[in-house]
């Protein structure tokens, strides 16, 4: 029965202990999904990473072992302490003269382990962050021979991980030493006291052995007691750092209005902005005015902020002051959801999921997607034909980052991504910089198939892949410093006929 018990017992605690696990995890994820961009901005990946994997892990501890010992040895020591009272309320009194003293060493210590633990907690996000950097950048590490400043940057985070647990270990062995002190000198008192003339009628030579007995047997769960004090202030500062992530407040969503569908008439009135902690403002007073299905290409030095104009659309980040409309509409009081639906976005880095060809494609539709609708997008992707070579074809999985394709094949599988999604407003932010000139052809073609019909803003710093646009502003220092076509921009013998010069010597 014993051994039936105790196997009952262990399952619906590792139980409990999995779906603390598991409801910490999700709850995470979802918050992390729902924070807003300047929070990634601050914060590293690994130290989130760090926050869903080792610090859940920490607290589920606190919450099933910890709770399992408070629990069954606090009972016991209750009733011996109960049944010492009833013995004789004067000699155990007279014995617990030290508890006030234990209990102030613990508090003391049960502070430095919060402060080491968090300390610790920290320092595993830095080494998570570390190990996902040397990861992703395998081959620059490799080409640059970096591999011993990598060993080095990597040996003193995990060397700092190795102190805060050598000292959280220490601070955590202190009760030990304590509690056997304690009893030692308690016995000694009871002892004492029990030999005394003093207290001579106070207990029977029979009594007197079973509060010896008693004593002996409260300071095993005592012990028990003071040793989960290590596994409490882990998981203690690890509900800290989770609480905190969850209490972030999420995307400001403040719109009300729902667009099904936006014509696409893009407009930005003076928008100013910039980036927390960083001076002048990125943006100073920009304003374009794009006509539904109209391509309005930005162009410029890097550091200019034709990204940050890029990122204020979805609302990433709110302006400082000015507006930005769409279809005459502030696009503040639209809802995000309404907002972000009739954007769709293809960048310099592909993102693609570590999922099949099929799914990437269909990703974000936000409907049922056929498979004759993913396999159109495809073929108007210039994607079809090497999918249809690959093992499985469009159930091929891709790999992290659709690390199993080329640069062209991961960004032509962007432009059905975003051709299936069917959005009026498309923003194209350096979608062929990072190709090869047969790879920049066919994606070329994709993305002049993608912009038909659509209000679409491009990035671009290859002049080359911007010359049939629309309208051309030329972005320096955060102002529109020129405008107009491209024939127009090269008579006009400004900064954009200087770029011009300087790529292809025109």
């Amino acid at each position: 029965i014993r051994g039936s018990m105790s196997f009952i017992s262990s399952v619906i605690f590792e139980w409990v202990a999995g779906k603390v696990v598991m409801d910490l995890r999700l709850q995470l994820f979802e918050r992390i999904l729902m924070l807003p961009t300047a929070f990634f901005d601050a914060n590293s990946t690994g130290n989130l990473i760090n926050r869903v994997t080792f610090n859940v892990n920490q607290v589920a501890k606190a919450s099933t072992n910890v709770l399992t010992i408070i629990v069954k040895d606090s009972i016991i020591v209750i009733g011996l302490l109960v049944y010492m009272l009833y013995l004789s309320w004067l000699l155990t009194l007279i014995m617990f003269v030290l508890l006030p003293i234990i209990g102030l060493i613990i508090t003391f210590v049960a502070r430095r382990l919060r402060r080491l633990s968090r300390s610790l907690q920290n320092t595993m996000g830095d080494m998570t962050h570390l190990l996902e950097e040397a990861v992703r950048g395998h081959k620059v590490i490799k080409v640059f021979s970096g591999q011993a400043y990598e060993r080095r940057r990597f040996k003193q985070v995990a060397n700092w991980v190795r102190r805060y647990n050598m000292k959280s270990e220490v601070a955590g062995s202190v009760h030990v030493p304590v509690v056997e002190l304690a009893a030692a000198v308690m016995l000694a008192l009871l002892i004492s006291a029990g030999i005394s003339n003093s207290y001579a009628g106070e207990l029977t030579v029979g009594g007197f052995v079973s509060l010896i007995a008693a004593v002996g047997l409260i300071f095993s769960p005592i012990k028990r007691l003071t040793s989960i004090n290590h596994a409490l202030q882990k998981g203690l500062a690890a509900a800290e750092s989770l609480f905190d992530l969850i209490d972030q407040a999420p995307e400001e969503d403040t719109g009300s209005l729902h667009l099904d569908r936006v014509e696409g008439h893009l407009e930005m009135q003076q928008v100013w902005f910039g980036y927390p902690g960083k001076s002048p403002d990125t943006l100073k007073g920009i304003s374009l005015n794009a006509a539904p299905g109209e391509t309005i290409a930005l162009v410029g030095r890097s550091g200019g902020g034709k990204t940050t104009i890029a990122a204020l659309i979805p609302r990433f980040y709110v302006p400082h002051s000015g507006r930005i409309l769409l279809d005459g509409v502030d696009i503040q009081q639209l809802t995000l959801q309404s907002l972000r639906g009739n954007l769709s976005y293809v960048g310099q880095e592909s993102v693609l999921f570590d999922d099949t060809v099929a799914a990437n494609i269909a990703y974000g539709a936000g409907r049922e997607v056929s498979r004759e609708e993913i396999e159109r997008a495809a073929r108007d992707a210039f994607a079809y034909d090497f999918v249809d070579r690959l093992p499985e074809r469009f159930e091929t999985r891709i790999g992290e980052d659709g690390v199993r394709l080329s640069g062209g094949q991961r960004q032509r599988l962007s432009i059905a991504r975003a051709l299936i999604k069917n959005a009026p407003l498309l923003l194209l932010d350096e979608a062929t910089s990072a190709l090869d000139t047969e790879s920049e052809r066919m994606v070329q073609q994709a993305l002049q198939r993608l912009t038909e019909n659509r209000t679409t803003l491009v990035i671009a710093h290859r002049l080359s892949t911007v010359k049939h646009a629309d309208r051309i502003l030329v972005i320096s220092e955060g102002e529109v410093v020129e405008q107009g076509s491209h024939d127009e921009l090269l008579a006009h013998g400004g900064e954009y006929a200087d770029l011009c010069r300087l790529q292809f010597g025109e």
